[in-house]
């Protein structure tokens, strides 16, 4: 519940935590200035704010001089405003038409990225080997010279063969790409795959399912999967597949396993450690300094027996920090499909 801001802090802006100075901003705008805020709030921000402003009393006029000034220096100073996807498509819907406003927040929605190449390194091989072969050789090579190297192969690899050689020579040809030029492609992909990919690509059923499975514990998870196999086994088989667990992490390369341990809080390795297969354990040892492995080892054997929730927990957190990290693109996560890899 919050607190209600108490006498002694009338007087001083400071010891009003943040929430509380939004209540005094918002009764200092008033009726109709602060309108068009309220519309932008969230339901959860409104309660809180309403709470806060309920139980305020007396504000004096030089806590809100004070205040109004702290923020108009703060804005002016930062230069800048915080925005976020929600607050955005709630300020489009105030005067754009609907179907226009989805349009838009749709093609945001995309796959993530902050520039178009960063997009178009998100999208699936095959899916952009699919678009491109239709397009000219020399606007391929631009895009492929674009993305990341890694990225580039598979790309190549999927693309009839005689196509991606003419690629391949089109790009060892080329020199340094003309800024007009760079940007009529990018319009172009934009324009039609960017925005017509956001559109009509959904997501597969059981790849939403096999992301709720991988946040239950085992137990549960278990009790779905066994319930499911009886139903649909082909349905169960395929959200196993897709699933990514913590033994998947025994897929990374050692470059990948050091950036991940330089991340995870080491407690809860030894703990999530704990109910790995002994195989998973000698990888991540043999990843580490003889040093911080016996360390490790010691604090592992003196926890005595863990909970299985607490492992299941702990096992969790590293999984999506894994996931974290190659969104970022700083390492990359397999499937237990094998071959295949699923980047985030």
């Amino acid at each position: 519940m919050a607190r209600p801001i108490k006498a002694q802090t009338k007087d001083d802006f400071r010891a009003l935590t943040g929430p509380e100075k939004a209540a005094v901003l918002m009764l200092a705008l008033g009726e109709e200035h602060g309108a068009p805020i309220w519309k932008l709030l969230d339901d959860d921000e409104i309660k809180e704010i309403s709470q806060i402003m309920s139980n305020m009393g007396m504000v004096t006029s030089s806590l809100i001089e004070k205040l109004l000034i702290d923020f108009v220096s703060q804005l002016s100073s930062t230069g800048s405003l915080l925005g976020s996807f929600d607050s955005t498509e709630r300020l489009l819907q105030r005067f754009l038409p609907k179907d226009k406003v989805s349009a838009v927040m749709e093609e945001i929605r995309g796959p993530a990225g902050r520039t178009m190449w960063d997009k178009l390194g998100n999208v699936n091989e095959s899916v952009l080997a699919n678009y491109l072969k239709n397009e000219y050789p020399q606007t391929v090579a631009v895009v492929l010279s674009k993305i990341k190297p890694e990225h580039a192969a598979r790309v190549l690899g999927a693309l009839p063969e005689d196509f991606a050689l003419e690629v391949v020579n089109r790009m060892l040809r080329m020199e340094s790409v003309q800024k007009d030029i760079l940007d009529k492609v990018e319009q172009t992909l934009r324009a039609e795959f960017m925005a017509n990919l956001a559109r009509t690509a959904k997501r597969d059923a059981h790849e939403m399912m096999a992301e709720i499975f991988n946040n239950f514990d085992r137990q549960t998870e278990g009790r779905f999967l066994t319930a499911l196999e009886e139903r649909n086994r082909e349905a169960a088989e395929r959200i196993k597949a897709l699933m990514f667990t913590f033994e998947d992490l025994g897929k990374l390369d050692p470059a990948s396993i050091q950036t991940l341990l330089r991340s995870v809080d080491k407690d809860k390795l030894g703990i999530a450690l704990k109910g790995a297969s002994d195989t998973l354990r000698d990888m991540f040892f043999s990843n580490m300094s003889e040093r911080a492995g016996k360390i490790l080892r010691e604090d592992m054997e003196s926890m005595g027996p863990v909970r299985l929730k607490a492992v299941d927990e702990a096992q969790m957190a590293i999984v999506n920090i894994a996931k974290d990290l190659a969104a970022k693109g700083e390492l990359m996560l397999a499937t237990s499909k094998g071959e295949d890899e699923l980047v985030y």
